[in-house]
């Protein structure tokens, strides 16, 4: 398969998601945004385009962010969707996917930084492509926002502190608000991004210090991951 990455900030790179691409084997695409490499301009040789997060949010304008251009993500989605490939957001990305369909991300009810559990809602345990997620597995978060819900679209996995944690929007298309992809190495990079910030928030239930984040396990949730993207790959490739 051949798997494109749009990352929108060095402290929110793909991390478990790029280790699974080279353990697979897979050939990678970048579109390293923050540094100027553009979108693709041809879809076809896409199989897996993979979203990635960052600070901005979907309505962030070019005059805000000059790197980002929502609008160009958004169309670039709809037209993997059209075209059939499977797509994966996280974080932004997941709200991105939202608004390509047409469904306007929201805040979430409680700010989340650290590790924290998601529980399976019952079309999540009946998933096929989740039946190893343990209900009540720990992932990464670090979000304010959650990504808009469409009539057809099926919530996976919730948390305490957000009811929108992992959401199916089409056979192959997933939105991920949680960070299951999170590394110490990149960890370690939003610690550093994000001091102020960490502070400011020190009071909030669902956010955690530095002590914490850099002593949470993240290795079970990558493996996770993995089989969740085997599982997806799998059948896309049979389709």
């Amino acid at each position: 398969m051949h798997i494109h990455f749009i990352i929108h900030e060095v402290f929110e790179g793909p991390g478990a998601f790029l280790t699974w691409a080279k353990m697979r084997g897979h050939s990678i695409g970048y579109s390293r945004v923050y540094k100027g490499e553009p979108l693709p301009l041809s879809f076809e040789q896409i199989d897996l385009l993979i979203v990635m997060g960052g600070p901005q949010s979907p309505s962030t304008t070019i005059e805000m962010c000059p790197h980002f251009n929502g609008a160009a993500e958004i169309a670039l989605i709809k037209k993997c969707i059209d075209l059939n490939k499977a797509v994966i957001g996280v974080c932004l990305g997941a709200q991105l996917i939202g608004e390509a369909y047409g469904a306007r991300c929201v805040k979430s009810p409680e700010k989340e930084i650290g590790g924290f559990p998601v529980f399976l809602t019952e079309e999540g345990k009946d998933h096929r492509f989740f039946s190893h997620f343990d209900n009540g597995c720990m992932v990464g978060h670090w979000h304010n926002d959650m990504p808009g819900l469409t009539e057809k679209s099926q919530v996976i996995a919730y948390s305490e502190g957000c009811p929108r944690q992992i959401i199916q929007y089409g056979t192959f298309v997933y939105g991920f608000q949680c960070h299951m992809e999170f590394t110490h190495e990149l960890v370690e990079l939003l610690i550093e991004h994000s001091e102020a910030e960490l502070r400011e928030d020190k009071e909030r239930k669902f956010v955690q210090q530095p002590d914490v984040l850099r002593n949470n396990d993240y290795t079970t949730m990558n493996d996770k991951l993995y089989v969740f993207l085997d599982l997806l790959t799998k059948e896309y490739l049979h389709q």
